[in-house]
């Protein structure tokens, strides 16, 4: 029962870790920012504007990306195997860059361009993750992973690989080219509006939960460690992104190919020989 209000609780957490974020920002900029449930009233207003369908597959991709997520988060929670999740999570990403490719606007597909060329960057990383897990623990099972104890200190590269990650799920700088609005007007979802634009920015809430539920299996069975990691995580995540520059999608695929796939690499390599 717990794990089921948790998942249906899962986007409203996400929601207000978004508003952290914008809260965190403007006080970084030294600017009053918005309220912390500025994200919620967006939604009020959304549900308020003139929804446009370019036509039905649009709209419907748009409405799986958003249910695939949430699919993903409730594995996530429920314990479930931790392959078959990262394997959903690259379905989901690929229902919105179809979704982009599916119509006529030039940002829209400069946009998926960018989406799935950070797919190529991250989808490698994850599924080291997976495989260093499992080498250390014998399962990919999340319930078991997080019962035992903390794999921090086993599989550290590949934590660092995982964090490098993080500021381009999440569209934080110096990563942040798939939604560099200045260029593209705001990415992939630039032809969705009103609630039917809703279920992407909800979606861009669950990635919050599907991010950070994965850097807490460095954990393990600590939860107060769990929270700080997050905590601190967040945190620095922010701070880098309110203190560096943007790079183009071509420098963000080669760094985190040359970086984060090296250090992957690395770590499973040594966890042969333990």
């Amino acid at each position: 029962m717990f794990e089921i209000v948790l998942i249906l609780i899962a986007p409203l957490v996400g929601g207000l870790m978004h508003g952290s974020q914008r809260v965190i920002r403007a006080r970084m900029q030294n600017r009053q920012g918005p309220p912390l449930l500025q994200p919620f009233y967006d939604m009020y207003k959304l549900m308020d504007k003139r929804a446009f369908i370019v036509h039905p597959y649009h709209t419907i991709l748009g409405i799986l990306h958003f249910l695939t997520l949430w699919l993903v988060v409730a594995l996530i929670i429920l314990g479930t195997n931790l392959l078959y999740v990262i394997f959903l999570h690259l379905l989901a990403t690929v229902f919105i860059v179809l979704a982009g490719f599916s119509v006529k606007s030039v940002f829209s597909h400069l946009g998926a361009n960018r989406e799935l060329l950070s797919l190529l960057a991250y989808e490698p990383i994850f599924i080291f993750l997976a495989t260093g897990f499992y080498l250390f623990f014998g399962t990919y099972d999340i319930s078991v992973i997080r019962e035992n104890s903390t794999a921090i200190m086993t599989l550290p590269l590949l934590f660092i690989a995982f964090l490098l990650t993080i500021p381009l799920k999440l569209k934080l700088s110096p990563f942040d080219a798939c939604e560099a609005h200045q260029e593209i007007v705001g990415g992939v979802e630039v032809e969705y509006s009103g609630v039917y634009f809703e279920f992407l920015y909800m979606a861009k809430w669950l990635e919050y939960i599907f991010v950070f539920s994965l850097l807490t299996l460095f954990a393990g069975d600590s939860i107060l460690f769990a929270i700080a990691l997050v905590a601190v995580v967040f945190l620095v995540a922010n701070i880098v992104d309110n203190s560096t520059a943007r790079v183009n999608i071509q420098e963000t695929v080669k760094f985190l190919l040359i970086w984060g796939f090296g250090l992957s690499i690395l770590n499973i390599i040594g966890l042969s020989f333990v």
